[in-house]
């Protein structure tokens, strides 16, 4: 077989490190999305924490239509985030789905009218900032460590970070 052009290389590596950003951030991201999330739309969208989308909003990856693989780690985020056979059919079939379905999926955890979009975005904003700073990073990062781990492994190292947060909170 040929070897991608320099160019594609180029975009893939770009996109693994903005990619790799996202995933080093131990701050929530916040996805509003609208019209078109498709390829790497969707899958930048993926990396995101929480995901709330337009009602005009459509979603698929349609790169195996395309003769190509989601390059942008959508055949690893997807399956995580709606489950290995929703995933499968969405990337084999490169088919595109709604805002609801995408809900129904558990791709999106709202769907909004457009015109209430950005300020749903503000409202789960403000709501994790009214929240404890470094409560909210070591949860995100339990939830991030955990879904690697065993259950019985995650529960043990979620009361250890429960109890490492409680210590820094009693000391001066």
């Amino acid at each position: 077989g040929t070897s991608p052009s320099q160019a594609i290389a180029r975009r893939v590596r770009w996109e693994r490190d903005v990619w790799g950003l996202f995933l080093s951030l131990d701050i929530p991201l916040v996805a509003a999305v609208h019209g078109y999330v498709l390829g790497s739309g969707l899958e930048m969208a993926m990396l995101c924490d929480i995901r709330i989308a337009a009602e005009d909003a459509v979603f698929g990856l349609p790169e195996t239509r395309l003769g190509m693989l989601p390059a942008a780690g959508g055949s690893q985020t997807l399956p995580r985030v709606i489950g290995t056979g929703p995933a499968l059919d969405l990337l084999l079939t490169g088919r595109r789905i709604n805002a609801i379905k995408a809900y129904d999926l558990g791709l999106v955890t709202r769907v909004v009218p457009r015109d209430q979009l950005m300020d749903q975005a503000r409202e789960v904003v403000e709501a994790i900032l009214a929240s404890d700073a470094e409560g909210v990073r070591r949860t995100k990062k339990a939830v991030q460590y955990g879904m690697d781990m065993a259950l019985t492994d995650a529960l043990e190292m979620e009361a250890h970070m429960a109890v490492a947060l409680f210590r820094a909170r009693r000391s001066p």
